[in-house]
C-alpha cells in the first residue's frame, strides 16, 4: 500500500478547533501550498468542493485526489498550490467505502440518480435469493480483476468525461480496467438492500461492483448509498464538512 506522506500543512478536524491555526493554514494555501481533508456532502460534485476552495483562497492551482460521485459522500483530499504535486500520491492509495446497494432493479447510472428499470423475471428471482447466497457471491469479487466502469463516469474519452458523452447520446466504448478488491466485510442483508464495507485499489468503481453483483444474482442492482471512509491514511474522522469550512472562512475573514 502506498502511503501519501506530504510536507504541506493539512486542514483537518483537529486543526479546526484553533482559529489562528486555520488562518495560518489559509495563508499558506494562498501563497505556497496546502492540503484539505474534506467530507464531501451529498449533492455536491467533487469539482464543487474544489471550486469553493479555489474561490475563497484565491489559489488557481487546486486539484482533488479522486472523484466522488455527486450522490456519494465522504473523504475528498484537495491539494492547493504547490501541494498539487501530492495529488498522485493520494490517488494511488487504497480506499475504503461503505455502501448500500439495492437489488432487484437497474438504472442507467448504476445508482439512484436515474430511474429504475425492473425486469419481471428479476422480481420472481428476488423471492428465491437468500442472504448466504448474496454473501457467497460477494466473496467472488475479492482479488484482482477486470472491471467495466459505469457508462456514466468521469473517465475521459478524447478529453470529455463519459457522463457528458452519455448524456448527449454519443456512442463510445467503455474501456475496462484492472482493479483489486482486498476485502468485503460487514455484509448485512435486508432485501432488497444489502450493505457492506469494501477495501479496494485506486480506480475501483463501487457502482460497478453492485451492478455486477446484481447481474451475477440474476436480479440487477445499483448503488443506493455510498460513502468513502478512508483514502490511504486519511480517515473520515479527520475530515471537515464544507459547512465547517465556510464558517472558518467567514470568521477568519479569508475573503479579505
Amino acid at each position: 500500500m502506498i502511503t501519501a506522506n506530504t510536507e504541506w500543512p493539512v486542514l483537518c478536524a483537529p486543526l479546526c478547533a484553533h482559529q489562528d491555526a486555520f488562518a495560518e493554514w489559509a495563508s499558506r494555501a494562498r501563497t505556497d501550498g496546502a492540503v484539505a481533508y474534506v467530507d464531501k456532502p451529498e449533492g455536491w460534485t467533487s469539482f464543487d468542493c474544489v471550486a469553493r476552495l479555489r474561490s475563497t483562497l484565491k489559489q488557481r492551482r487546486v486539484g482533488h485526489a479522486g472523484t466522488l460521485d455527486p450522490l456519494a459522500t465522504g473523504v475528498l483530499v484537495i491539494c492547493l498550490g504547490k501541494a498539487t504535486k501530492a495529488v498522485r500520491q493520494y490517488q494511488e492509495t487504497t480506499k475504503t467505502y461503505t455502501v448500500v446497494g439495492k437489488l432487484g432493479a437497474t438504472t442507467s447510472t448504476d445508482d439512484r440518480g436515474s430511474a429504475e428499470e425492473v425486469n419481471p423475471q428479476a422480481t420472481i428471482r428476488m423471492q428465491e435469493i437468500s442472504a448466504p447466497e448474496i454473501a457467497e457471491a460477494l466473496q467472488e469479487f475479492i482479488g484482482e480483476q477486470v472491471q467495466i466502469p459505469p457508462t456514466y463516469s468521469a473517465i475521459k474519452h478524447s478529453g470529455k468525461p463519459q457522463y457528458t458523452l452519455a448524456r448527449n447520446g454519443r456512442e463510445f466504448v467503455v474501456r475496462p480496467r484492472i482493479i483489486s478488491i482486498y476485502s468485503i466485510t460487514d455484509v448485512m442483508v435486508s432485501l432488497p438492500f444489502v450493505s457492506l464495507t469494501m477495501e479496494c485499489s485506486s480506480g475501483t468503481y463501487v457502482r460497478s461492483v453492485i451492478r455486477d453483483l446484481g447481474a451475477k444474482l440474476g436480479v440487477g442492482g445499483y448503488v443506493w448509498q455510498l460513502r468513502r471512509t478512508r483514502v490511504g491514511e486519511v480517515y473520515e474522522s479527520q475530515t471537515i464538512s464544507m459547512q465547517t469550512y465556510n464558517t472558518l472562512v467567514t470568521t477568519s475573514e479569508v475573503y479579505s
